[in-house]
């Protein structure tokens, strides 16, 4: 099929209809930060505790009330990549402002 007929048969097709740019911009998002916790099997406080971010800016990012800053964004690809090694740092951390 060439590109012209595939767009024609889901055209044609009322339950298949190809997404608009408008009703693209009008779906949510899923939050990425809630699909990396689940992918580490953490609750949200588990999560929140074990990475040192408050609970309720974890909800709020989850829940899309907000959105993480960049430095929030960085930290959080730092722990996607690298959960068990930012865990890591975060008790080393800890131990030496003992």
């Amino acid at each position: 099929m060439s590109d012209a007929e595939v767009l024609s048969a889901a055209l044609a097709d009322p339950d298949a209809q190809p997404l608009t740019d408008d009703r693209l911009a009008g779906m949510r998002r899923v939050p990425r930060i809630r699909t990396l916790r689940r992918a580490l099997g953490l609750t949200q406080e588990e999560f929140a505790a074990r990475y040192q971010i408050p609970l309720g800016t974890l909800r709020d990012w989850e829940q899309g009330r907000a959105e993480p800053d960049q430095p929030a964004r960085a930290y959080l690809r730092a722990i996607a990549g690298a959960p068990e090694a930012v865990l890591q740092a975060l008790t080393n951390a800890a131990r030496t402002a003992d």
